[in-house]
């Protein structure tokens, strides 16, 4: 049920789905309430016009991904786990399994066991059964390791786990069975501090690897460049209300795993 009305916060809580609860009730309202009506069609607007701003949207993924910057030496540990949300199933006309924007962690993963940071790589993520019956999350991430020459012996599939939760909790069976204690954890840096929380909520020694950055120095120093450049960060674009929605999703979702205890 918790996984059902995670997928319904959107409607209610991000700044389109908010919009358009708005703008139906200006619709509804327009003939006979006319000043709710407008009051609703403005705070609609309001919504929009914060939310797909540069300024906003950079600096509100900026507060989560660098909470855990990349550290200088990398240190050693007996696992690498990856967390699922990085590919796309090899439905057609996809001749094989693709990459998506998140992917960076599939090539991190395969880079840090290049440089002997840990001996093996786990890989977690399921498939929610109404996104199709492809093959699992986990199940796609072996295949691109597998291409680029990680061997198959060294990967570990978890293809269970269809949130964060489940992905530490599902991975933690694995390492006790193993006996691993200490693990590079693997993601997006906008979804790094919500997962640390959760591992280390479940007693495992993670220590943060963040890659898939979406904001650099470059982004911000962008903002203020130039009076030109300023003034335009301010105009609304879809991609900045991406990143709003992506780090906002990123909050939510720390107040919701509270609620329940899992942080």
């Amino acid at each position: 049920m918790f996984l059902y009305l995670s997928k319904l916060l959107p409607l209610f809580f991000y700044p389109l789905g908010l919009a358009c609860l708005c703008l139906l009730v200006g619709l509804f309202m327009l003939w006979k309430r006319p000043r709710t009506a407008a009051l609703a069609i403005t705070l609609a607007l309001i919504l929009l016009l914060l939310s797909s701003n540069g300024w906003v949207s950079r600096l509100l993924v900026q507060s989560l991904e660098w909470q855990n910057l990349p550290l200088t030496e990398i240190p050693t540990a007996q696992a690498i786990v990856v967390l699922g949300g990085a590919t796309k199933s090899a439905f057609p006309p996809r001749p094989t399994v693709d990459l998506n924007e998140a992917g960076d962690r599939v090539v991190y993963a395969a880079q840090l066991y290049r440089q002997k940071k840990a001996p093996i790589i786990i890989l977690s993520g399921g498939r929610i059964n109404w996104r199709g019956s492809g093959s699992s999350e986990s199940a796609d991430m072996a295949t691109i390791l597998t291409s680029i020459g990680i061997p198959e012996e060294v990967i570990v599939q978890e293809p269970d786990s269809l949130n964060t939760y489940q992905n530490a909790v599902n991975v933690k069976k694995i390492l006790e069975s193993r006996g691993i204690r200490r693990i590079l954890l693997v993601t997006s840096a906008i979804h790094m501090p919500r997962s640390l929380l959760i591992f280390r909520h479940q007693d495992i020694d993670a220590i943060p690897a963040p890659t898939d950055f979406l904001i650099s120095e470059g982004d911000l120093q962008e903002l203020t460049s130039t009076p030109k450049s300023a003034l335009l960060n301010v105009l609304p674009d879809v991609e900045n209300l991406s990143l709003f929605t992506s780090a906002l999703k990123e909050y939510v979702g720390i107040s919701a795993y509270r609620l329940r205890g899992w942080l």
